[in-house]
């Protein structure tokens, strides 16, 4: 059964809304003080907010070291560079890092937040509000906007997903699906599994935040699509579905790289047996939505 907590005030009780952030950074010099800044900025603030430098080279170990001196209630951590960037793992060992050093015990929401973004003051609070509203949801985020030549622009998003750079996880439901795989498509089985268990997930479209850093852009074109074709797979991806898949991106940007990229991701895997999500009921839920996507019939899937 999905419920909320409560924390009794007088007469009335309120849901509670003690957050804490875990921020995974990795040369993030030129963007994360507006990261920092905007959190400082925030109307309700985190109980605690742990970033970790993994590996920077560029001056971001520094950076969080200086803000973590003047507030108690950040801190910085870092580890030795382990692996590249795309490599989910290697973030999800970070994030874990993070995780582990976490001092509140009490919390009631925990974001995932990256460290080259930025957004208004009031951006936790309005999610809180969310949460309140909805005691269903188990996933939710605000509505990420590139930023690129001084110009943003939302980026696509089905509005029930949420982006990995912004996500907002409820207590109940982070633990009802056993914290995030560390693997690649960590972002996709969060979701899918949080939907099977009957919590809802949402992108709040309303709340803008910017990304200094567009999705992908970090491992190029290329190798982000191969990325993604192989979380594909690890995630359990129908094969028709899959292919389907790669044929509309096949006229999207990058056109025919794109597609190339899902493809040989998704086979690579599957030719090298890559250990999949090593929970069947998963696996077939994800199929079944797929194929009544591809049926036109109700789906949770995007």
């Amino acid at each position: 059964m999905i419920t909320e907590t409560v924390t009794p005030t007088g007469s009335n009780a309120i849901p509670a809304t003690r957050y804490v952030i875990i921020t995974p950074a990795r040369d993030e010099a030129q963007h994360i003080e507006e990261t920092i800044k905007s959190v400082l900025a925030q109307t309700v603030k985190p109980t605690e907010w742990v970033i970790v430098d993994d590996g920077s080279t560029d001056g971001t170990g520094e950076i969080i070291d200086r803000f973590a001196a003047q507030h108690r209630w950040i801190t910085a951590l870092h580890r030795p560079r382990s692996g590249p960037r795309q490599n989910a793992s290697a973030v999800m060992e970070a994030f874990y890092l993070g995780y582990d050093a976490l001092k509140a015990t009490d919390w009631d929401y925990l974001a995932k937040l990256d460290g080259d973004l930025s957004f208004e003051p009031n951006y936790f609070e309005r999610c809180l509000d969310e949460f309140r509203v909805n005691l269903q949801l188990g996933v939710g985020g605000g509505l990420i906007w590139s930023v690129a030549n001084a110009m943003s622009k939302p980026e696509p998003c089905p509005l029930n997903h949420v982006r990995g750079a912004t996500k907002i996880y409820r207590r109940g439901c982070w633990s009802a699906i056993g914290g995030l795989l560390r693997v690649p498509g960590w972002d996709t089985v969060d979701e899918a599994k949080a939907s099977m268990l009957g919590w809802k997930v949402q992108t709040f479209r309303d709340l803008k935040v910017l990304h200094y850093r567009p999705t992908g852009s970090a491992e190029g074109a290329w190798r982000n699509a191969v990325k993604d074709g192989r979380a594909d797979y690890i995630t359990g991806y129908h094969p028709l579905f899959m292919l389907l898949k790669c044929v509309k991106r096949f006229f999207q940007r990058p056109f025919v790289l794109g597609s190339c990229g899902l493809l040989y991701g998704f086979v690579g895997a599957f030719l090298r047996r890559a250990p999949q999500v090593n929970d069947v009921a998963l696996i077939k839920y994800v199929r079944t939505q797929q194929l009544r996507r591809l049926l036109f019939l109700e789906s949770t899937w995007k």
